[in-house]
């Protein structure tokens, strides 16, 4: 897992026997934003929140398609860090799309620098957003609402 700030981690494809030492580390939430079935070895949503639901763990569904990150999924994931207990534990394929979602959700709350930084100490290179973070996480053009997320995974 790779640490942005104290709040929120994000993390590549967690297994449900990994929760019991999430909640070691101290986590009580995870989101998924890694849609079901986007990989054949992949365990679904149900599994991780069964999982975590027995250690006690909240867990939340909010899968991304790979390269569209939504004004909405950044506003709900928004929310999730505003509501969640923290820490907040987020994991796609490859973390990307949970930094980039943190990145955009940040967005006029953080001076941009700052987003960037903590993104790269996390292993994240969101140059690719400035633009987007810059208009506080809205996507240039309202119609498409969608921006690929760098790296797109």
């Amino acid at each position: 897992m790779n640490r942005i700030t104290p709040q929120i981690s994000v993390a590549p494809q967690i297994e449900p026997e990994d929760i019991a030492d999430l909640a070691r580390h101290g986590f009580r939430s995870i989101i998924c934003n890694r849609p079901d079935g986007e990989g054949a070895d992949q365990p679904s949503f149900e599994e991780i929140e069964t999982a975590a639901k027995k250690l006690g763990v909240e867990a939340r569904y909010l899968p991304i398609v790979p390269g569209n990150v939504g004004d909405g999924d950044v506003a709900a994931f928004g929310k999730l860090m505003e509501t969640l207990p923290k820490p907040v534990l987020a994991y796609c394929r490859s973390g990307t799309r949970s930094a980039t979602l943190w990145s955009l959700s940040q967005a006029g709350k953080l001076p941009l620098a700052d987003i960037l930084a903590k993104a790269r100490s996390a292993g994240y290179d969101m140059t690719g957003i400035i633009q987007r973070i810059n208009q506080r996480g809205s996507s240039p053009n309202p119609s498409t609402a969608t921006v690929d997320a760098p790296g797109s995974s």
